[in-house]
């Protein structure tokens, strides 16, 4: 049976009597399987492409958590609503930056898919950096997603990538203007998390891009508490608390501070020379070949 009952969605997403529940319809297996060839048939015969599973989940979210390409193409010239709601309140967007597939996030995008949906779980750009896709995660930067975007239980989308250790995902955070000490619920900062997950890189990384040593969780913790005593993260950790700041770093700092997510594009429009401008940017010399 197609069609068990009529139902609005939890979310009022599917919406205007469009939506309806099944437990899982063959546009749901067409969709999820990439089969374009049948779904274009079944959307041609009259299927509903925005018929809910009892999970309230739509053909279009089971396209893009499998990174189908032709069927997102085909759903949404078919209608589908590009921000229908899932029983989680995920929209197709975030299962497209979650499955990292840039393709089906850009096609969303060009059907007017909210970048900074007012959800109640991770948003689209918490779920690029879960999945340590950091091509969406910039492509959703530069569309206007929220940095700050605070999940309860796992803060901002920086903690979200350190804590899964996504090294790319957080070096394009920070060098969009995400804040570096922003602090979770228990006040732990993306270097509690960094600590605890033993990355030198990432440690070195937050710390050039001002990341604080001494920033005390809500058990009175540091970074270095997060760490072994003697391991290398724990020297690394003890140096940095150890080391002033060059004038330089500070100066740096200082200056992305104060530019926030606008840094990137004023600090390339600066009248200075182009090594003091890469210094800025957190870009590395260019590599001299002998």
């Amino acid at each position: 049976m197609d069609i068990t009952c009529t139902r609005p969605s939890l979310y009022g997403e599917i919406a205007h009597g469009l939506g309806f529940w099944t437990d899982r319809s063959a546009v749901h297996e067409a969709a999820a399987q990439g089969r374009a060839l049948q779904l274009q048939q079944l959307i041609e015969g009259g299927a509903a492409v925005n018929i809910v599973a009892m999970d309230s989940i739509t053909p279009l979210h089971e396209a893009c958590i499998q990174g189908q390409t032709q069927c997102v193409r085909l759903l949404l010239k078919a209608g589908a609503q590009v921000d229908a709601r899932n029983i989680d309140g995920s929209t197709p967007l975030c299962d497209a930056c979650a499955a990292g597939s840039l393709e089906c996030v850009k096609l969303l995008l060009e059907y007017g898919a909210t970048v900074n949906p007012p959800l109640f779980t991770f948003s689209p750009l918490h779920e690029a950096c879960m999945g340590g896709n950091s091509d969406c995660v910039q492509l959703m930067i530069d569309r206007g997603a929220f940095m700050e975007a605070y999940d309860c239980h796992y803060g901002t989308p920086l903690h979200v990538a350190c804590a899964r250790q996504h090294y790319d995902c957080v070096k394009v955070l920070l060098s969009g203007g995400a804040n570096v000490n922003a602090a979770m619920q228990l006040h732990e900062t993306a270097l509690h998390h960094a600590a605890k997950s033993k990355s030198i890189n990432l440690i070195d990384l937050l710390v050039e891009f001002g990341g604080n040593v001494y920033a005390r969780d809500n058990l009175n913790k540091k970074p270095i508490h997060n760490t072994s005593q003697g391991s290398t993260p724990y020297l690394c950790l003890e140096f940095y608390e150890n080391t002033p700041l060059s004038l330089q770093q500070i100066s740096r700092v200082a200056v992305r501070g104060v530019l926030g997510i606008r840094a990137q594009e004023v600090v390339s429009k600066l009248n200075l020379p182009n090594r003091i401008i890469r210094f800025l940017s957190h870009v590395p010399p260019p590599v001299i070949e002998m």
